[in-house]
């Protein structure tokens, strides 16, 4: 017997048809007020749910077709449970999914199957993404295979060899196994594989963070290239920020299971208003000494709070240097423009920017 409690108030889903746009302005990828909500279950008899774990609480972004999207945090800030619901591997609580027009999360069974064709993921693990016991060709054979895209063997051999020349590897690599080669390459062989059934797509979650300096570099550069190539559209999940700003057109900066900032990648790192996306900055080494013993430095106390149990009001109230008793611990703030493109959910980010509001005891400004 299962017995559960509703689900808090999620808010109110944008219909489907607000904000309808023309197709040649339409972005590829569009979240409405998403809310992913994991049940905490007690009980052995008698399985009831106690509480929610707020994954993904009310996201709304676009990714321009073309272009590659940042999302950047600290771990268990939702980022990748995020990028798996946008590709449908998590089931979300409310909101939308807008794929190039299509609602995803009204979507299921065979037409979802036909879906995931257009979309793909790159895992962070790539060891434990591979399976181990099937060679290369096997791998990327086999989404062919599922969506309908084997033309026979002569041509497929032709296209599997394109797709490893396209990432770097050569065509001996099709009979090898994922243990015989290096980070690196696995990486590729993932990439390759996301990239057989021609998708309009890829989500790449931390796709170099388990990678060596150099090595990072040269899979970067590889995703670039084949953005140039095919007009792919990156949505990258990542908490490198040197990561993102090398390949984003646009980043996101995720807390807490939602949006604190958002804006162009140069206006971004170049004017932060959130103090979350400042502390994250701050803490970038930069190769200048002196620019580096000059700059500001924000120093964060405590750590990220249980998504099961977020905060009142702001959910970086209980870190912020600039938090303000009686504001920021009642209300939360909604994300507003303040300047084009650029979006920033904090109830004081003009007077932190122009120094009015000095630090206070949350944390530590240098």
């Amino acid at each position: 017997m299962t017995e559960t409690t509703g689900e808090p108030n999620s808010g109110s889903a944008v219909p489907d048809g607000a904000g309808a746009q023309e197709p040649a302005d339409r972005p590829l990828v569009e979240l409405r007020d998403l809310r992913v909500h994991f049940p905490i279950k007690r009980g052995v008899l008698l399985d009831r749910t106690v509480g929610w774990v707020y994954a993904v609480d009310g996201v709304s972004l676009r990714i321009d077709r073309g272009s590659t999207y940042g999302l950047v945090g600290e771990s268990g800030c939702g980022k990748s449970t995020l990028g798996k619901t946008v590709l449908r591997l998590e089931k979300p609580s409310s909101g939308s999914i807008v794929l190039d027009g299509t609602d995803m999360s009204r979507v299921s069974g065979e037409p979802l199957r036909r879906m995931r064709r257009r979309m793909q993921m790159v895992f962070q693990d790539t060891l434990s993404s591979l399976d181990p016991r099937q060679s290369v060709e096997s791998l990327l054979v086999e989404g062919l295979r599922a969506h309908g895209m084997d033309e026979g063997r002569g041509r497929t051999e032709r296209r599997l060899r394109e797709l490893l020349s396209a990432v770097g590897l050569p065509a001996s690599a099709l009979r090898r196994y994922p243990h015989e080669f290096s980070g690196g390459q696995r990486q590729r062989v993932g990439i390759a594989r996301a990239l057989a059934v021609e998708p309009e797509l890829v989500v790449a979650d931390e796709p170099v963070s388990a990678l060596d300096v150099s090595v990072q570099a040269q899979v970067l550069n590889v995703l670039r290239d084949l953005q140039d190539e095919y007009g792919l559209t990156y949505l990258v999940i990542a908490h490198d920020l040197a990561v993102v700003r090398h390949v984003a057109d646009r980043v996101g900066v995720m807390y807490l299971g939602g949006l604190v900032e958002e804006a162009d990648s140069d206006e971004l790192y170049e004017r932060p208003l959130h103090p979350y996306t400042r502390a994250l900055l701050s803490a970038v080494p930069v190769p200048d000494p002196e620019v580096e013993d000059s700059r500001e430095r924000i120093l964060l106390s405590g750590d990220l709070p249980s998504p099961a149990d977020p905060p009142a009001g702001c959910p970086f109230q209980t870190r912020c240097p600039w938090r303000q008793p009686g504001v920021c611990d009642v209300e939360r703030p909604e994300p507003r423009e303040l300047g084009e493109g650029h979006r920033v959910a904090c109830h004081y980010a003009e007077s932190i920017r122009d120094g009015a509001l000095p630090g206070g005891s949350a944390g530590t400004v240098e």
